[in-house]
């Protein structure tokens, strides 16, 4: 068991066990992800009753809800299905199937609705109708969405990338500029940067501020660990800081509080001294533990995996 000062053990993604324990939720997930594309490339005309197509969400609204699952490429879905599993491993085991997969259907459809907002608005600022007919379909905002659970959880969790090694808090933020940056060479970029970008947000923004925690009746992360500021780096906080104060008063100010709540908060709807470093320190201190318990297990299997295979060449000889 892990103590309550030891840290986060890195992901043995180089060992056997990264390729399984994958859960039951993930692995049906990932059918629905394989089985989209299939069908898109057998039936192509399916396409815009599928996808989020501006233009035709009103009569076909569906589409805020299927465009999520639907991969258009190949290497799309590839990516989406390895993502889904290997990310599945770390926050459903933590969040609870009910949770896990509540997180996955709220986001992609807000992402979705976000989306098709953003593109009906740039059109009407530039009359291109490209905004309109573009195919907007792709399961990147959820898995954007779970580097914000993995930040949440998991902060000082240290992620092989390639040669480099990155502190899973920082990875919401390198996705963006990456995904920013490509977006001045890739011509259709506007097919997926929407999609990424309000995937991290809206997945921010339900965490924040209306995932429901087990171990309490409160709801949401008030903790500045987890903070809007927190996605940036230390020198633009005092900045972005009054930002922050505007998302509580939208989404917090006028919400009327329980009164489980309320014990947790002062009047003024601050949290009480220290109350949000105390819970992160708890999160973290749980996926912590949750790692560590979910490697160990990973391992064992692999040893006896080793040992009964040792047991039937021993047996074979004789």
């Amino acid at each position: 068991m892990l103590s309550s000062s030891s840290p986060p053990q890195p992901l043995q993604t180089g060992s056997s066990s990264f390729y399984t324990g994958f859960t039951r939720l993930c692995k049906g997930l990932a059918v629905i992800l394989v089985l989209g594309h299939v069908l898109l490339q057998i039936f192509p005309s399916a396409l815009p009753y599928v996808a989020l197509i501006p233009s035709s969400t009103i009569p076909f609204a569906w589409n805020l809800i299927t465009a999520g699952y639907i991969e258009q490429s190949l290497i799309g879905v590839a990516i989406s299905t390895i993502g889904l599993l290997l990310f599945g491993k770390s926050l459903e085991p933590l969040w609870g199937s009910k949770e896990f997969l509540k997180f996955i259907i709220v986001v992609n459809l807000f992402t979705s609705v976000c989306v098709f907002v953003t593109a009906i608005a740039l059109y009407y600022i530039t009359r291109q109708e490209s905004y309109l007919y573009t195919p907007f379909s792709g399961f990147h905002g959820v898995l954007s969405g779970f580097l914000v659970g993995i930040k949440q959880i998991l902060p000082d969790q240290e992620l092989s990338l390639f040669v480099l090694k990155i502190k899973a808090k920082w990875m919401p933020t390198l996705v963006t500029l990456i995904s920013i940056a490509t977006s001045f060479f890739i011509t259709d970029s506007v097919s997926y940067l929407p999609t990424l970008l309000f995937g991290i947000y809206m997945s921010w923004i339900y965490l924040r501020y209306f995932q429901k925690r087990p171990e309490t009746s409160l709801k949401g992360d008030p903790s500045d660990d987890f903070s809007f500021s927190s996605f940036f780096p230390e020198f633009l906080r005092p900045i972005l800081d009054p930002i922050t104060s505007l998302f509580h008063w939208v989404f917090c100010g006028r919400r009327s509080g329980s009164s489980a709540e309320l014990r947790g908060r002062s009047l003024d709807a601050s949290p009480l001294p220290g109350s949000d470093s105390i819970e992160a320190a708890r999160r973290r201190e749980r996926g912590a533990r949750a790692l560590e318990q979910r490697l160990a297990a990973e391992k064992l299997s692999a040893v006896g995996k080793v040992e009964g295979t040792s047991h039937q060449s021993a047996a074979e000889n004789v």
